[in-house]
């Protein structure tokens, strides 16, 4: 960035921060600055968001969804204090869970993913005053751990302590999605609160728009892990590009000059929407933004808590698709190449104006909740030669997310980018009114769906450069890539596939017994899920990780799986496999995968007649559990299918977990004496052991052969 940049607020620095808490310095070398510092964003975090909940009328508004693809609050209210939790047991800062039934209802909130459970036949809501008080347990746990737990600076993505951080950002993430949600709620579940007033200013008639030159430029972006900002995965790595000079609108694109579109028939005429937006017209059966009222009188503005007469010097407020839609039919009737600007347009943009990250005085920008509730006029903050460069709305650009050179995943969170990864998601830069903390600086890279509704608008751009997309996703990530060869691919030295070979073995087994419902648990990339499908009427996969359930996920949306692997040092081999090369295309229909964690499953995963647990059991932090709780899922007579190779690793589950593989009162006991002794009182042994062969591919001449000894146990 260029070193004469400007911040947003050019006054010297207080020595504290007088405005809502910006994301701190996590290489603080004084470590009880550092804890306070913590301790202050995680309790302003926290107050803030449990604020955002006043603005619900009674607890009814709780429990009633505003849209039908995202959950009731009530989830939203209980999921970013059981986050800190899940997240905080992952990297050992904690041992035992506070409230496992809440945990379990809490856990997963990826939303509009095919493996998200949006059925609410499936979900007991607690009370709001259960989930308050579940907040508060929470607040002082992780509390006391800031206070008293062992604290080296600086904080890195390595370090435990990177989990409070994360807990913290990401209850900043649902300040905003919670607001939106709000926003999206019946008049008649919302109210006014303090300290969530919209902006006074409606302003006058809207500006007329103009292009304004921006110039071309180099273009680099991309964290080092080492940088003293926390930050997500997504934002890591090292991306670099030369951009064109071209022309961005000096503001954002306001109600007024939107209107214009409205009139003309954008919304009737699709001749401007691209095929998906087609689609998404016909099932919303949209006339106007989503946020505008029709009223006898005219045109109003929902915001949060209530209606308002259209300020049409806001900025419009819009999803991708009619953002699109309207460059399409602006140039159409200009006669220019008219477009939304991509990502790396976007940072352009953002150095040209010389912006740089908030410090902690007031933004110069309708940025961090740091002016009120709403958006402003688009003539209000000027940044350079443009206006609103970041703040008052996100802007959509015309990029799909997609990872930088050196991206990878934490291995606490792998599933917060990589679901998105998939063509669909497109980024949104410059943060909203309520954007705060990561979500208000430079580096943030927030993609969503196209038909997605934030507090978004979007400004154009003039430009015959095209606005390409990144090239077809293939998978890169080491492990992801090998797992999907493991289930996917050839075979090595005449050993048969392992997921087809445990799953024939399994639907030997079953004989004469109904084949209605099968649990392949512990799922992975999904290959047994597919397998058992041949036999059983509907075959459900589960995983604790998001990323190897996208797998699955997008062979039954695709029906094709790319990746590549490792061959020698940088030398990669690229591969491509689909479920006809392998003759399961006609199992989609009977095959689900959800996210869940095997020791503690929500209510509906029963009732089967067949669990298959494979390469699982040395995986748990609480084998014992979960062998002493499998028979709940699976009807009388119903078969469990156990293989492992035994491999226990302290890093997987704590020594005093295993259930076997040491010495016990001087003789050795071995894993299947633990699962004899575990599963006796509510199995019989009906096959096994056998040892069933598997070999992993590393590299092209490195190969890793093990067996997995498997076991058949008849449920009594």
């Amino acid at each position: 960035m260029p070193s004469t940049a400007t911040p947003l607020s050019s006054a010297p620095a207080p020595l504290r921060p007088t405005r809502f808490m910006r994301t701190p310095n996590l290489a603080e070398p004084d470590t009880d600055r550092l804890r306070a510092s913590l301790r202050q964003y995680f309790l302003e975090t926290s107050d803030r968001y449990e604020s955002l909940f006043q603005c619900l009328a009674n607890d009814e508004a709780y429990f009633v969804k505003p849209i039908a693809l995202r959950h009731p609050l009530i989830f939203y209210f209980g999921h970013t204090a059981t986050f800190f939790v899940n997240k905080l047991l992952l990297t050992r800062m904690i041992d035992q869970r506070l409230d496992q039934r809440l945990e379990s209802i809490f856990a997963v909130g990826v939303d509009e993913m095919s493996w998200d459970d949006l059925d609410e036949r499936n979900y007991d809501w607690p009370t709001v005053a259960e989930v308050q008080a579940y907040r508060n347990k929470v607040r002082q746990l992780v509390c006391d751990l800031i206070d008293h737990a062992p604290l080296q600076s600086p904080i890195d993505w390595q370090n435990p302590w990177w989990a409070i951080i994360m807990g913290i950002e990401h209850e900043r993430i649902h300040l905003e999605t919670s607001s939106v949600l709000i926003r999206q709620h019946a008049l008649k579940y919302v109210r006014p609160a303090a300290g969530w007033e919209p902006q006074s200013d409606a302003g006058a008639a809207a500006p007329d728009n103009e292009p304004v030159r921006v110039p071309g430029g180099t273009v680099r972006v991309g964290k080092a892990y080492t940088d003293p900002q926390y930050g997500w995965d997504n934002e890591y790595g090292s991306h670099t590009a030369e951009i064109e000079s071209f022309q961005a609108s000096r503001y954002l694109v306001s109600n007024q000059e939107f209107l214009a579109f409205v009139e003309a028939g954008g919304y009737r005429n699709h001749r401007d929407w691209t095929e998906e937006g087609r689609q998404w017209l016909a099932f919303s059966q949209a006339e106007h933004p989503t946020f505008w009222v029709k009223k006898t009188q005219g045109w109003a503005l929902r915001l949060m808590t209530g209606e308002i007469p259209m300020p049409w010097s806001w900025p419009v407020e819009v999803n991708y698709l009619e953002a699109k839609a309207f460059c399409n039919w602006k140039a159409a009737e200009t006669g220019q190449p008219v477009r939304l600007p991509t990502e790396d347009e976007w940072y352009r943009l953002y150095d040209a104006a010389g912006l740089r990250d908030p410090d902690d005085q007031p933004c110069a920008a309708n940025l961090h909740l740091d002016h009120g509730a709403s958006s402003c006029p688009v003539d209000r903050h000027a940044h350079g030669d443009w206006f609103d460069v970041v703040g008052n709305v996100w802007q959509w650009t015309e990029t799909p997310t997609y990872p930088f050179n050196g991206f990878d995943v934490h291995p606490i969170y792998d599933d917060f980018t990589t679901p998105t990864f998939d063509g669909r998601h497109n980024l949104m830069k410059g943060g909203s009114w309520i954007a705060c903390g990561n979500e208000a600086v430079r580096a943030s890279r927030y993609a969503f769906r196209r038909h997605f509704f934030q507090h978004a608008g979007f400004r154009y751009v003039i430009s015959h450069a095209p606005a390409e997309a990144p090239a077809a996703y293939y998978e890169t990530d080491k492990l992801m890539s090998e797992y999907a060869e493991f289930h996917y691919g050839d075979t090595y030295f005449d050993v048969p596939n392992f997921s087809q070979a445990l799953a024939r073995h399994a639907i030997a087994a079953m004989g004469e017994r109904p084949r209605r419902r099968a649990l392949d648990l512990g799922c992975a990339s999904g290959r047994a899920t597919f397998e058992l499908a041949r036999a059983f009427d509907q075959v459900t996969g589960v995983d604790f990780s998001a990323r190897f359930i996208n797998q699955g996920v997008q062979l039954i949306q695709t029906g094709q799986l790319r990746y590549t692997l490792a061959d020698e040092g940088d030398l990669v081999s690229y591969k491509a496999r689909s479920l006809a090369d392998l003759d399961l295309q006609d199992t989609v229909s009977r095959v689900e995968f959800y996210q869940g964690d095997a020791c503690n499953l929500k209510p509906q995963f029963s009732r089967y007649d067949l669990v298959l647990a494979a390469n699982l059991i040395d995986r748990l932090y609480d084998p014992a559990r979960f062998l002493d709780q499998i028979h709940e899922r699976i009807v009388s007579g119903g078969l469990l299918v156990i293989a492992s190779p035994y491999t226990w690793l302290e890093e997987h589950t704590p020594r005093q977990a295993w259930i076997g593989g040491f010495k016990k009162d001087a003789e050795n006991y071995t894993t299947l004496d633990g699962l004899r002794d575990h599963l006796g009182a509510h199995f019989r042994l009906v096959s096994g052991p056998t040892d069933v062969p598997f070999v992993i591919r590393e590299t092209r001449r490195k190969f890793q052969h093990t067996l997995s000894e498997m076991t058949i146990w008849e449920r009594r």
